[in-house]
């Protein structure tokens, strides 16, 4: 893989800060046959890890095989296109018992809440909070081993 020139990379600040408040996401999964499965999501970002709440077969796939790609990118113009492609494995919190065990899901869950503007009457803000549920409905957890970033607006 190519390597992003350090000057055009996003600092681990401007990268939180995008992580911290863009609420879509596209995640890459191993689908059955080894196809890649490509689904645009919301999440969560707490202790440098990123939430879904996932259903199907993003779950699914991330049973089978843990491994995933995550692509968070902001900008319309060439110039304004700023990226984090992040690479790891993912988590699936199979219960409740797994989730109050998991130290930044309720973080992150606050995260998600504020991304989507969820409030209380009173206008506080409201974790996004559903449990795992049914056959697939689930917390994912991915934590990235390798992070590329790029800011097009650094370019000379």
């Amino acid at each position: 893989m190519a390597k992003i020139a350090r000057a055009l990379r996003l600092t681990d600040q401007e990268i939180d800060h995008l992580l911290g408040h863009e609420p879509r996401l596209r995640i890459a999964t191993i689908g059955p046959g080894a196809d890649i499965n490509l689904t645009p999501m919301t999440f969560g970002w707490a202790g440098g890890r990123i939430y879904i709440y996932a259903r199907g077969q993003k779950v699914a796939n991330l049973r089978r095989s843990p491994n995933a790609t995550v692509l968070v990118d902001v900008g319309e113009a060439w110039r304004e296109l700023q990226g984090i492609m992040l690479r790891g494995e993912a988590r699936v919190l199979e219960t409740p018992a797994d989730e109050e065990a998991d130290p930044h899901l309720a973080e992150a869950q606050r995260n998600l809440g504020r991304k989507h503007g969820l409030t209380d009457e009173a206008g506080a803000d409201q974790p996004h909070a559903p449990s795992a549920a049914g056959n697939s409905r689930r917390w994912v957890v991915f934590s990235p081993t390798t992070v590329v970033s790029w800011d097009n607006s650094k370019l000379p």
